[in-house]
């Protein structure tokens, strides 16, 4: 018999994020359409540890085990050079920290059970779905004391939401109705994240070269697509694309740093000498210029797939037609 219960999905044989989110979108198609979003307020830092040996004192009988366990979360941390004890939470990263914090949150799985609670919970990620805004807050206010009070974890007021489930987060997704159907999409902060961190790889002066641009742009594009493959986004990814096109082309017009180079690759580019000539000897700023009619010309989308150069919408579209 499996300790867990079936709705939990994190650190566990054959489960992960995408079933959780499977798991959530079912519920709110079948019209749990408000939400409680549960933030536990440095989760693995503030674990109790008498509270988790108790939970463990009952169904591992050998008090050996439990006392290794106990041992475990007692040895304390290295900063630097100097030793750090603890009282209190597991060491974030350790190989034992994943089941422990399951074991301590399966008891506030249990209870929502026993309420009858449609709910999803990955790591400290849970979220409780319910069928009106008034529910939803009472179960706000019941469950916060049953965690605060019986698993002397704390709850992050701020942070814990009550909604429509529309636009709310969870692992990086959103949620939205369409014609009574709940779809998936990419919650507005996860772009950002996207946006900032291609902002990063496409500057002017991280030092870059083209080899190891193109790479790390690779890595980072097939990782996000793949994670958010069950998310709606062709209109947003291809916004983006425009987006990154214009700042690599901004980036490769920071590196023809010199009038002969702009002019030479500009007309091997395709460019008329008397355009090539104008634009290699322009003042304008390197955003304006990498916007402009004349560079988009000499380095089009097809001259910069061939070039190498990854776009969000080429993964997305490989990705659907698996």
């Amino acid at each position: 018999m499996d300790y867990f219960l079936s709705n939990i999905y994190s650190f566990r044989p054959k489960r992960s994020a995408y079933q959780a989110l499977l798991r959530a979108q079912s519920y709110i198609c079948s019209g749990n359409n408000y939400c409680v979003d549960l933030d536990l307020e440095k989760f693995f830092d503030t674990v109790n540890h008498s509270k988790l040996i108790e939970i463990l004192s009952r169904s591992v009988k050998d008090g050996r085990v439990v006392s290794l366990i106990h041992k475990y979360l007692l040895s304390g941390v290295m900063v630097g050079d100097h030793y750090e004890s603890r009282v209190q939470g597991t060491v974030q990263g350790g190989p034992l920290s994943p089941l422990l914090g399951n074991i301590m949150l399966n008891e506030l799985d249990k209870e929502l059970e026993r309420r009858g609670h449609k709910f999803v919970r990955y790591c400290d990620d849970c979220m409780i779905f319910c069928k009106s805004k008034r529910s939803a807050v009472r179960v706000k206010k019941s469950i916060t004391t049953f965690i605060e009070k019986t698993l002397y974890l704390k709850v992050n007021a701020g942070k814990t939401q009550v909604g429509y489930a529309r636009g709310m987060k969870y692992l990086g997704y959103s949620f939205y109705v369409q014609k009574g159907e709940c779809r998936l999409s990419v919650h507005p902060k996860s772009y950002l994240k996207l946006k900032t961190r291609l902002k990063e790889l496409t500057g002017r002066s991280n030092g870059m070269g083209y080899d190891k641009r193109k790479a790390k742009l690779h890595q980072l594009i097939r990782g996000w697509i793949e994670y958010f493959q069950l998310a709606d986004m062709q209109n947003r990814l291809k916004r983006i694309d425009e987006w990154l096109r214009r700042r690599i082309r901004m980036c490769a017009w920071k590196c023809w740093k010199k009038v002969k180079t702009r002019f030479e690759n500009l007309q091997k580019s395709g460019i008329s000498q008397n355009n090539a000539w104008q634009y290699a000897n322009t003042r304008l700023g390197y955003w304006r210029i990498a916007g402009s009619v004349i560079l988009n010309a000499a380095m089009n989308n097809d001259k910069m797939k061939l070039a190498g150069y990854p776009t969000l919408m080429d993964y997305y579209s490989k990705l659907h037609r698996r």
